[in-house]
């Protein structure tokens, strides 16, 4: 068998504290690693709220991680992820080549899209003074 790329997208309780949830994400590191896996990237996108209750949590701390390993990490990471309690939800895909080669079109074009959203002027909201001297103006 040979290792393949999976993303795994776990929704954690966000009613821990910070370290709690550090503490966690260090485990699941550590459950990839310890069974042969890879880890090529964490994405930490921190507490969003939750567009309905899971499990009574309107809120929810979501982490991503990528990672190469063998087929057979799945099922134990999965049953991780069923037994602890602060894992509200979770799920794991693996990705295909086009996938992989899309992820790092992205990554390669995110420095030039950021240098053009720098380059946009703000423009500040014009003053509420001009509404009221135009509604005047129409009487």
């Amino acid at each position: 068998m040979s290792k393949r790329v999976y993303e795994s997208a776990i929704l954690i309780n966000a009613a821990l504290d910070d370290e709690a949830i550090k503490n966690l994400i260090g485990r699941v590191k550590e459950t990839i690693t310890t069974n042969g896996g890879d880890i090529l990237e964490v994405e930490d996108w921190g507490r969003k709220r939750l567009a309905y209750q899971v499990k009574k949590s309107r809120i929810g701390y979501y982490t991503i991680f990528r990672f190469n390993s063998l087929p057979d990490l799945i099922p134990k990471l999965e049953r991780y992820y069923q037994l602890d309690e602060t894992i509200l939800r979770y799920l794991t895909i693996t990705f295909s080549k086009d996938a992989l080669e899309q992820i790092e079109i992205d990554k390669s074009l995110l420095p030039q899209l950021v240098a053009e959203v720098e380059q946009i002027p703000i423009v500040p909201p014009e003053a509420e003074e001009d509404d009221e001297e135009t509604i005047v103006k129409d009487v």
